[in-house]
Parts: C-alpha cells; structure tokens; sequence
C-alpha cells in the first residue's frame, strides 16, 4: 500500500512550468514517483530535471505537445503512471483527457467528466446554478447567431457588454464592448483568440457591472459527497481580465456577504457531486457589496492556491492526491492572517504589456517569502507560452503587514535579460486605493499608461563597471560578441560611456555622476548582443552601449525630428510572435493609431497601429514570423501632412 492509502505510487505532471515544479514538490513529499512532460521549447526546463523520470510529447507548439491528449496519454502509459495531474490551464479542465484517463484505467486527479462538462460549458453553467437559485449576470449565449442578431439581442441586454469565450478561463479572448459601433471588432477579436486557446470560438455576452470586484471561493469535494469552503480570495486587481495581485481573505468584506457566498460555492459544487479542487468565482458589485453574480466554476486547482494555502496552513495538492486516492476530507481549519500572491509576467508594462522573451541572465528570488518559479539563471523565456513565469506570496498577521513584505520582496527580486512587470506591480502595491482595500477589476487601467523612467546614476555606474568588467582592453573575444561598437569604446581617448535606452533616450555617466547620493544595490548583466542589464529595487533596463558616432546621429535626430513625427514611418513589432491579422490593404490609406496589423504571442493578441496619417506600404503577411522591432509596414506620410511640418 502506498503513503496514505493512496492506490497509485506514480502521478504524470501534464503540464509546465512553476506549476509542475510546484506538484513535482508535494508528490516527491508523499513519497510518490513524480514524470514531467516537455515539448521540444522546454527539453532544459528546471521541470524536467527535478522530476524522476521526464518524457518528450512533441514540438515547441502547446498544439501538438502539452494539449495533445493522445501524446499526454502515451506518456503515461510508457512510464506506468497511474496518475496524471493537470495543473492549470492546457488540458486540466478537458473532459477529452477524463475521459481518456477513465478509459486507460489511470486516475485524473481532477472532477468527473459530468462536472467538467457542466461547469465548462459558461452556457450550460448558468443556467445549471441559476435553476438552483445562484444569481447570474444578465446576458445571453451567442452560439449559432449572426453578427446581426447578436447586435439586437445585444442592445436588448444593454451596453456596456463583456464578450467572453463560452468555453476555457484565464481571460483570454474577452473583450468589454462599450456600444454598438465597437462590437463586430470585439466579437472578431474574441472569436480568433477563443479559437486559438480553446478550438472552438463560440461566445457569451454579459453586462458589464462597472465596479465589479472579482472574489471566488476555494471548494473541495470528496467521493462521500462532502464540500467544504476553504475560504475565499480576492482577485479584483487585474488587467485585460489576467490577475495580476490575489489575496486571502477577501479586502473588507462584510461576514454576512462571506458566508452567502460559502454557501453559494458549495451549492454549485454539490449540485455536480464535486471531487477535489475546485473555485467558484463571483462578481462582487463595489457601489452594493451586499450584490454578488456567479461567474464561472474553475474545475480545477487555481494560479492563486497558494494564499489559500498561506492561510489556512493546507497543502492543496497533497489534499487534491488524497482525494484522488479516496480519502475524506478532513475539517475545515480556521483562516489565520493575511496572504498576497503577486504574478509576475515577461512583459514590458511601459510597452503596452507586450510580452517578452529571451535568456534569463540572472535570477536572485528574495528570501523570507514564498517564490514559484518557472524560470531560473540561464534559462530561457519562450514567446510560445503563457508570459507568467514567477509568483511571489507574503503572508502576515494582517493585511498590512503582507502587503508590505510583499513589496519588500519585490524589491529584492533580480531578473536579467527578460523584462518584466515587477516595477509596476510595486507601483500598484503603493496605490493608495490598494492599500485602504477599495478595489474595483478597473483600478489598474486608472494607472495607465505606465511612463518609462530614466536610469537613476546608480544604474548608469553599474552598467558602466559591468561594461569595463566584460569588456576591457584587449580582451578579444568579449569585443567580438559584442561587434564594432565595443571595439571602438575600448579606444583609450573615450572616458564616458554613453547608452541608448529602449526608449530611445541617450544617456551618459559622465552627465550625472554627481547625483543620487542614496547608495543602492544594482544588479548588472551583459547579454550576448552587448546589451547591459541593470536591476535596481525591483526595476530593469536594457542600456544598449554607443560608440561616439552612434552617440552623435542619436542627438541629430532627436534635435531634428518634428514632435508630430517622433515615431518615424515604421510600424514596428513591439515583440516576437505571429502575425495573425492583417487589418488594411497594402497603399490604403490610415490615421494615426489606427491597426495595420496584430500579432499574436504568448496567447494574446497585439495591434501594431500606424504611427502617422498617411498611405500604408505592408512588409508582411498573415501566418509571418516577427521579430521584435521587426517592420510591419511604413506609412509614407500625405502631402498636406508634409506641408504642415515642412
């Protein structure tokens, strides 16, 4: 017999990233064989080395690797695992992989196939938990209607509307939809996005609460028929319906409206005779916090478990392998303190949030806090995947205390090479709003957009010292990766150094050397292309260096270019993906701002506007590969725009 009964001594991770590190953890503790899968993209991921055994199941694309059940099934069957865990997202809320599971005799840590079904289905899931008294948001289920009927029925329903995917989660392909005139372009952006994350493109439409908030419950159910509520956690502060901060509990919220939705949560889950975890999650109306919406049922274990965890001193994955394995589910244990889980993405927030990827120079997590990472020194961040690649979790006595620890790790995190949003998530912690807990899913976008900061002179200095560290004279091969530009600054006749900023901004050391009295640490990496990386407090740069030449044609032309043309001809790719959408026709006329084209990566989809008025001469087509800074399209500008800057 194994450790608890358990009737299985080897689980399958079908998944990736600091999900499966984090399974591979607790299955290792249960005394358990743990097998990772990887796609071609993920062969030297720290997932594969710390599982005992680990199986390829295909190529880079999640299509035909991670959300291929045949591939996933094999896997299993090749390593003997009687198990498989499929974390979240991919394939962990597909009835085809149940089902898969039931009919090759392994056990899917997961709810029935009748659940998942039921529950995934947003259609069939109102209507499910209304007819047992849950409230829902007013709407209607889109399937089968043209774009006409779908505008009566939307205006019936009244605007603002939120379209959403009627299958999968995540916020992916949602779109809110302010009036008539913006919803065929909404209902094809969320078409092509359902399409490709779930297969299918079938929509829902809602009313849109102005000031929801986003709370959801953590249920569990065991095969006695028992569901309990483990609490609930507060996802609100979110961008484009991605979270961004969840926490546990909930941000002053009132007993009597918790305990309505505990009960709520567990109805839902008993009404499909629940199996392990499970989230309900609800709309909490802000302005009448006593009015709360059911949502959805995630049939699944959540990004945010672990503030749940934090709180309640609970390991849900053991409990969900328990469960799998038929035990009971013990008592509830009383919520103590105060969790904050903060994502943290390979995004570029003062870029719009455009993803980004590359080779992680240098990872430092702060102690003292809880870190799931995907990533590590060295390791790669690749644009075929979702850009989450780390979480950080505080806990404290209260929510203050949390918040703060949470901020004081962010601030010692390092990460080289990628950029990411941990500046702007500590700009968020800082927001006054966040910290009194008066939280609507619109707060972050009343930050935006997010301004692109200088380097402080402690930057500048370390980038400086890492230059003359990699690159000093006479040491030939770090001057050839870098290329001309090194070569010629090792000169002895240059004394400063000056860098370009992914702003397009020139700056030197010699200008400020003076300045920022206040000693920090700084972090300082060079990349293979050259660039130096600096981290300081929780804030990266890439400062690519300047040879003297370079330096003065940079001053020329910003002293020569026009306001109004600042952003030049080119449309220009602000990060590597496919170009999935071309929305002109090449030498149509544009307006300043209006798509040329959008490029899908990382699971989302991206315009590339046009940066000027003028006529638009295309450089791509749908189904290209884009670099990042890749020319999309010029835009040659009028005649009387000519004349008017002339």
């Amino acid at each position: 017999m194994t450790p608890d009964n358990i009737d299985f001594d080897t689980v399958l991770i079908a998944n990736r990233g600091e999900i499966a590190r984090r399974i591979i953890r607790t299955v290792r503790a249960r005394g358990l064989r743990s097998v990772a899968v990887h796609s071609d993209a993920d062969a030297d991921a720290p997932h594969v080395r710390e599982a005992d055994l680990a199986l390829r199941v295909g190529p880079a694309a999640a299509a035909d690797s991670y959300l291929s059940v045949e591939r996933i099934i094999d896997a299993a069957m090749v390593s003997h695992a009687k198990a498989i865990h499929p974390g979240y997202g991919f394939l962990s809320e597909s009835t085809a992989l149940a089902r898969a599971c039931a009919e090759a005799g392994i056990v899917f840590i997961g709810p029935s196939i009748e659940a998942i079904e039921i529950m995934g289905d947003k259609v069939r899931a109102r209507e499910h938990v209304a007819a047992r008294g849950v409230p829902v948001v007013p709407g209607f289920d889109a399937s089968g209607l043209s774009d006409g009927q779908i505008a009566v029925r939307a205006t019936e329903v009244g605007f603002p509307l939120l379209i959403k995917p009627r299958s999968g989660g995540g916020g992916k392909g949602m779109e809110i939809v302010s009036d008539a005139d913006a919803l065929p372009a909404a209902l094809g952006s969320a078409r092509r996005v359902a399409r490709a994350a779930f297969g299918v493109d079938a929509l829902l439409l809602e009313r849109l609460i102005r000031r929801p908030r986003h709370i959801e419950v953590q249920v569990f159910g065991d095969s006695d028929g028992r569901v309990i509520a483990l609490g609930e956690r507060e996802c609100t502060l979110q961008r484009r319906h991605q979270k961004v901060i969840e926490e546990a509990p909930a941000a002053a919220l009132d007993s009597d409206v918790r305990e309505r939705l505990f009960a709520a949560a567990v109805r839902v889950a008993e009404s499909v005779e629940y199996t392990g975890a499970g989230t309900v999650e609800f709309l909490v109306d802000a302005d009448a916090p006593s009015e709360f919406f059911f949502i959805e049922m995630n049939t699944r274990l959540q990004v945010e478990h672990p503030v749940t965890e934090a709180v309640t001193g609970l390991d849900l994955v053991a409990l969900q392998l328990a469960v799998a394995g038929g035990r009971a589910l013990p008592a509830a244990p009383p919520i103590t303190g105060h969790a904050i889980e903060a994502r943290i993405y390979a995004e570029a927030p003062e870029r719009g949030f455009v993803p980004s990827s590359g080779v992680v120079m240098r990872f430092e997590p702060p102690a003292g806090v809880r870190v799931d990472a995907a990533i590590e020194s060295g390791g790669r961040v690749s644009d075929f995947y979702d850009p989450m690649i780390a979480k950080i979790i505080s806990h404290g006595p209260d929510r203050t205390t949390a918040l703060q620890r949470l901020d004081d790790a962010l601030a010692r995190t390092v990460i080289l090479g990628v950029e990411t949003n941990i500046a702007f998530l500590r700009l968020l912690l800082a927001n006054e709003r966040v910290r009194a807990g008066d939280l609507d899913t619109g707060l972050i976008e009343t930050l935006l957009p997010v301004t692109a900061l200088p380097p402080s002179a402690a930057m500048i200095r370390a980038a400086r010292e890492e230059w003359n560290v990699q690159a000093p004279r006479g040491r030939g091969d770090t001057a050839a990766r870098a290329g001309a530009v090194w070569a010629q600054m090792r000169d002895d006749a240059v004394r400063s150094v000056a860098f370009l900023t992914d702003a397009g901004e020139v700056v030197e050391d010699t200008s400020i050397e003076c300045l920022d009295p206040v000693e920090t640490v700084v972090s300082a990496a060079m990349d293979a292309e050259g660039a130096v990386w600096v981290s300081e407090s929780g804030r990266a740069l890439r400062l690519r260096p300047l040879d003297r030449r370079a330096r003065l044609r940079h001053r020329l032309a910003a002293r020569d270019r026009a306001p109004e043309r600042a952003a030049g001809p080119e449309a220009r790719a602000p990060m590597p993906g496919a170009v999935v959408v071309v929305h002109v026709e090449d030498g149509a006329s544009v307006t300043r701002g209006q798509p040329l084209v959008s490029i899908e990566a990382m699971k989302m989809e991206h315009p590339v506007l046009a940066p000027h008025d003028g006529t638009v001469h295309l450089q791509i087509a749908v189904g290209d590969q884009a670099r990042r800074d890749q020319v999309m399209a010029t835009v040659t500008p009028s005649t009387t725009e000519e004349e008017g800057t002339a």
